[in-house]
């Protein structure tokens, strides 16, 4: 099919110290070369994200930029086998978003090997629902239950957890019959956190807490961590033994201060969590079990709110200043 005259996005354009952001008017001519064209129906707001809108964020490669780390819809045209007019599908992480135009804009061109077919159970709503955030978290909890992960071998703790991986995480764990402990510094989502299924609450205090010893009691079978910095050493020195603690997310700072003593006296393991680069078959895996075992509570009410182009800045503004909660759906349809 042949794109509208012009459609509706967002734009990001650094000038100078500072970054214009806010909805324009795009064509096809604006789009960048690539074999697969999408007429997008759903992305989302992701931390990196608003990064990637900050003068001082560091992630945004081109300038102006169609901002979105994430999207999901209904490709409209295709150079690349396998991939179709018609078919339903969503695209996280690579480039989107950062060195290529992403997911605020109601059509996106990609490259073929970043789609990923939407899996059977969820709509592209509900996949933007999880967007990047999302499958973040069901990577940190598939490679969890790699390592050997049951709900069996105790409490999983969710750091950060009224965030967008963090809320997924404590939906998925809970959905997989896991005893979740979430921690979160905002005591007014407590509420929240127990309907998503959370079983027990901890204050940020507690979790970031200057260490009194190299290692403390044994508490958690493992920990999904989006946060980083004091939480991390934190949840390294408070995991059992033979656990591990995955690690996805920098929102508390990059720096580390911990102690050989939890790798080699408890066998703790530390999980990357990298779902920029991940592979095709991973993204598969995930996305199929977040439409399936791993499909969090909450999945269509108390996880997300929706929001059109002209709402954008203002989430921005809120998850830079660590006053989001759960996810942000931007409806392009």
């Amino acid at each position: 099919m042949s794109l509208p005259a012009s459609f509706p996005a967002f734009i990001a354009t650094k000038q100078d110290s500072a970054v214009e952001r806010g909805p324009a008017t795009l064509s096809a001519a604006d789009l960048p070369e690539a074999d697969v064209t999408i007429r997008v129906a759903f992305s989302s707001i992701n931390y990196k994200d608003a990064l990637a809108t900050s003068p001082e964020g560091g992630v945004a490669r081109i300038s102006p930029l169609v901002p979105g780390i994430d999207l999901a819809g209904e490709v409209v045209a295709s150079e690349a086998p396998g991939v179709a007019v018609g078919d339903q599908v969503l695209v996280t992480g690579y480039g989107l978003g950062v060195s290529h135009h992403g997911g605020w804009a109601q059509f996106a061109r990609v490259p073929s090997e970043w789609v990923v077919a939407l899996p059977d159970g969820l709509d592209a709503r509900q996949a933007m629902t999880l967007g990047t955030a999302g499958f973040t978290a069901g990577m940190s909890i598939d490679a969890l239950e790699v390592r050997g992960l049951t709900p069996e071998s105790g409490p999983v703790l969710v750091l950060g957890a009224s965030g967008g991986v963090g809320s997924v995480a404590v939906g998925s764990l809970a959905a997989a019959g896991y005893e979740v402990w979430a921690a979160t510094g905002k005591e007014a989502e407590h509420d929240y956190l127990r309907e998503l299924g959370a079983h027990e609450i901890l204050g940020r205090e507690e979790v970031t807490a200057e260490a009194q010893r190299p290692l403390e009691k044994e508490r958690w079978a493992a920990v999904v961590d989006p946060v980083g910095g004091a939480a991390t050493a934190y949840a390294l020195r408070t995991t059992i033994y033979g656990g591990a603690v995955a690690l996805s997310g920098l929102t508390a700072g990059i720096k580390l201060d911990t102690t050989v003593l939890p790798f080699i006296l408890r066998g703790v393991g530390l999980l990357g969590i990298d779902s920029v680069q991940a592979t095709a078959a991973v993204r598969q895996r995930v996305w199929a079990r977040l439409a399936s075992d791993l499909r969090p509570r909450g999945l269509d009410g108390a996880i997300a709110r929706e929001i059109g182009l002209d709402s954008i800045v203002t989430t921005l503004d809120a998850l830079l200043a660590g006053e989001a909660v759960g996810r942000t759906v931007v409806n392009l349809s």
